[in-house]
């Protein structure tokens, strides 16, 4: 199977190659560029691996949660580029993708959402599909929350994972680090770490038309001040 990922969910711009079990990756810190990295750094790709759009099955782009914009981006994108190429499309978890990264067997990820707020989920390792691709079960599912109401679940061995550990650090390590064996604040949503995810969709069936594109957004408010969401919750 040969997949071409984008991710444009954070301030990371990132775009992969899955050729048949083995991974190209590009990543650059894109800040608000993009759009204008996004297409040369698929062209890249596709000319290291001597492959056109139409010689893939697929494409992937991370889904979200994450930057609203970015998100758009991703989307649009991907849209554009399985039109042409009458290719069939799959959206995947960034927070999954964080999980994916760790090496661990259940992961606590938690991603900075700004706003005060970050998106976060768990994530439980439930071995390989028959095809070899690793699966994870979502025990909490991806949810937009204040940072004081992201939830270790029950049972041991749970890894901190995302950089909502750096953002809102605060907040979260003196209620969360002693419930969890390590954290790792520094993995982002990738489309390398993407990649894999993808090919596990596509093998189960997962895939749609570029149509349905869409990102997962979990934000419903964007102009809700901090002091208003903090009262909503206690409602």
């Amino acid at each position: 199977m040969k997949l071409l990922v984008l991710d444009t969910s954070t301030e990371w711009c990132s775009a992969a190659l899955w050729l048949d079990g083995s991974v190209l990756a590009r990543r650059v810190l894109a800040e608000q560029r993009h759009s204008s990295l996004l297409l040369p750094m698929v062209d890249e790709l596709l000319r290291a691996a001597s492959l056109t759009l139409r010689a893939l099955d697929g494409i992937g782009y991370g889904a979200g949660p994450g930057s609203f914009t970015g998100l758009r981006i991703a989307c649009a994108v991907t849209q554009g580029l399985a039109f042409g190429a009458g290719l069939p499309v799959v959206g995947v978890s960034t927070l999954e993708s964080i999980a994916a990264q760790t090496g661990a067997e259940r992961v606590l990820t938690v991603l900075d959402a700004r706003m005060a707020e970050v998106y976060w989920a768990a994530y439980e390792r439930e071995g390989q599909s028959p095809e070899g691709h690793e699966r994870w079960r979502a025990v909490s599912e991806p949810q937009l929350a204040l940072p004081e109401s992201v939830a270790v679940p029950p049972g041991g061995d749970w890894v901190g994972a995302g950089n909502g550990f750096a953002a809102l650090g605060e907040v979260l390590r003196p209620r969360l680090a002693s419930l969890l064996v390590r954290i790792d604040e520094t993995l982002m949503p990738d489309a390398a770490a993407m990649a894999p995810l993808a090919a596990a969709a596509f093998a189960r069936g997962e895939a749609t038309d570029a149509a349905l594109a869409a990102p997962i957004y979990l934000r419903d408010k964007v102009a809700l001040t901090v002091d208003e969401r903090r009262a909503r919750k206690s409602a």
